[in-house]
């Protein structure tokens, strides 16, 4: 483990908001009528922003509807006290490499904040019985994949000096507004210094499929099963266009930053942006639904919002709060266009696409409490922060064609993550938990691809279902990690319409707010008739992972936000 500045009996259970857990947080009732910038929705995006603008001396309010901040940032003792389950996300390595965090880091860690690392980010262990670990360490990822293959490492090292070659450019695009002056200047830059055919190569190869990138660069079945999975934390599979860019990216982010977790839990995050906003003078409310963004003469002056918890739906109160400056919204363009803008605020083409915004396929979390720190068959994975289970590149193809078709997979791909290996203090001592994930799961259930568990008459996930499928995903990881039924002390299984009711922007059970193809993607992201982050509403904004770049735990699209409304 290092440290960077920057885890039978067997009951079920299904998850509740009034888990222990949630961060202390400061009464509704202080609520001022008026501030500069309001925020709707506080996940990564919502606080990036905020600590930014409080910073910069702004007046600043984060809404949140749930009981807890932090969006898909959240940590509770789900199963057993004592075990801290990171509930939905879990994993920063965008986060930690990411211009928000290069400008917050010390704050966020003046206020608490510790990352743990590892430099064995990932593994996968395949269903023939093979497994192959990714190192934090170049000249060792090279000697493994020669080791396999001769020239699959030489081809690696290629990939990555290419990479570094072309970082500046990559990672602009994925960190700036495309339609910006910085974009304009960057690619006269890189015009000048590639030409014409070398940027018109760059973006032909950046078009390309993880497949395709896979099957040109390593001829090892087990190099290119250890790295396709990772395309799934894309939101897209392996067929994809722009697939293989996005898996090359993440490649080079698990050698350069590992897989970093928080120290305690993620909510600790959370906790240090609070500390830094209200450090700052800004405010952070809970339980604060809103109803409506209030629109004038075209330009947005403040919300409506119902106060107090859902659950007592007869006693919250109705309030206005003021915005000044801008309203910013971390919300699906769904839920902008079609319920918190009046419609004559939304043009027609604006509310077409925004009825046509595409949804991702469905993902499922298990979080299990284990007596033991889990002992793989492979001890090489017993370090290891997160471990994939796959057949390999065509499975995981077959798996997203089988969720897309509205089946349960027979064989998904399992993601298997140790958070007790970099922080013991998740459990208590000599005990673990495992936070596990499936992302190949249809919304819509119309069959099983194994033919064992009968689709629901109206399609809809029950929590009968996702047991069942859950004790298929625990038998397969059984077969890597055979004391595995033995250990386990309880389990929590949190189906795709479970992951909705925590997080309304997870519609359908999408843990990435919308299809990441690249027609819904870069210049097309959200929609394809607006520009960046803006609205039609003057003074309104629209971040979040619905919003450019997209997903992956990075603030990166309210960074943006806050630099454009400071500069």
């Amino acid at each position: 483990m290092r440290w960077i500045p920057v885890t039978m009996h067997t009951s079920c259970q299904r998850f509740s908001e009034s888990t222990p857990g949630r961060i202390p947080l400061p009464s509704s009732s202080a609520m001022k009528n008026a501030y500069d910038y309001i925020v709707v929705g506080s996940g990564i995006n919502s606080l990036c922003c905020a600590a930014l603008l409080a910073k910069a001396g702004h007046s600043v309010c984060v809404l949140e509807r749930n009981d807890y901040l932090g969006g898909c940032i959240k940590t509770a003792e789900i199963t057993e006290k004592g075990f801290r389950h990171d509930v939905l996300s879990g994993w920063h390595p965008l986060f930690v490499t990411s211009p928000g965090y290069a400008v917050l880091a010390a704050d966020l860690e003046r206020h608490g904040l510790v990352y743990l690392n590892t430099d064995k980010p990932t593994a996968v262990a395949t269903s023939r019985g093979e497994s192959l670990v990714l190192s934090t360490s170049r000249e060792k990822n090279i000697s493994t994949f020669n080791s396999l293959c001769d020239g699959d490492g030489d081809r690696y090292a290629e990939t990555m000096a290419d990479m570094e070659r072309d970082a500046e450019l990559t990672f602009s695009l994925l960190g700036n507004e495309i339609l910006s002056l910085a974009t304009l200047r960057l690619l006269w830059r890189e015009w000048r210094a590639r030409g014409s055919a070398g940027l018109s190569l760059f973006a032909g190869e950046a078009m390309a499929s993880s497949r395709d990138w896979l099957g040109q660069h390593f001829r090892s079945d087990l190099a290119r099963a250890l790295l396709a999975p990772w395309i799934l934390h894309t939101g897209l599979g392996p067929e994809a266009n722009f697939s293989g860019a996005m898996s090359r990216v993440i490649a080079f982010s698990l050698e350069s930053a590992g897989m970093p977790v928080v120290k305690g839990g993620s909510d600790n995050l959370v906790k240090a942006f609070q500390g830094l906003i209200e450090e700052h003078g800004g405010e952070l409310h809970v339980n604060c639904e809103v109803q409506r963004v209030a629109v004038e003469r075209s330009r947005a002056q403040g919300v409506d919002c119902l106060q107090g918890p859902r659950s007592a739906m007869e006693s919250r109160e109705s309030v206005r709060i003021e915005a000044r400056k801008a309203v910013i919204c971390n919300v699906t363009p769904q839920q902008l266009y079609l319920s918190l803008l009046e419609p004559d605020w939304v043009p027609e083409p604006v509310r077409k696409q925004a009825e046509h915004f595409r949804f991702g396929n469905a993902c499922m979390q298990i979080h299990l409490a284990l007596d033991r720190l889990p002992q793989w068959r492979d001890s090489e994975l017993d370090d290891v922060a997160m471990v994939h289970l796959s057949g390999g590149l065509d499975a995981v193809s077959l798996a997203v064609s089988q969720a897309e078709c509205g089946l349960l997979p027979a064989e998904p791909t399992i993601v298997v993550a140790q958070p007790t290996v970099l922080d013991p203090s998740r459990a208590p001592e000599g005990k673990a938990i495992l936070w596990i994930q499936l992302q190949e799961l249809p919304s819509t259930i119309r069959g099983d691809a194994a033919g064992q568990i009968e689709a629901p008459g109206d399609g809809q996930w029950t929590q009968e279902i996702a047991e069942r499928y859950a004790d298929r995903i625990v038998a397969r990881i059984s077969e890597h990690i055979p004391e595995l039924v033995g250990s386990i002390r309880h389990r929590v299984v949190l189906s795709p319409k479970d992951l909705e009711s925590i997080n309304v922007n997870l519609v359908g059970g999408d843990p990435y707010s919308g299809h990441c193809g690249m027609q819904q993607f870069f210049l097309w992201r959200p929609l394809k008739a607006l520009k960046n982050h803006e609205t039609p509403v003057r003074n309104l904004y629209h971040i979040g992972a619905s919003t450019h770049p997209g997903p992956g735990l990075a603030g990166n699209s309210g960074y943006m936000v806050a630099r454009g409304l400071l500069s």
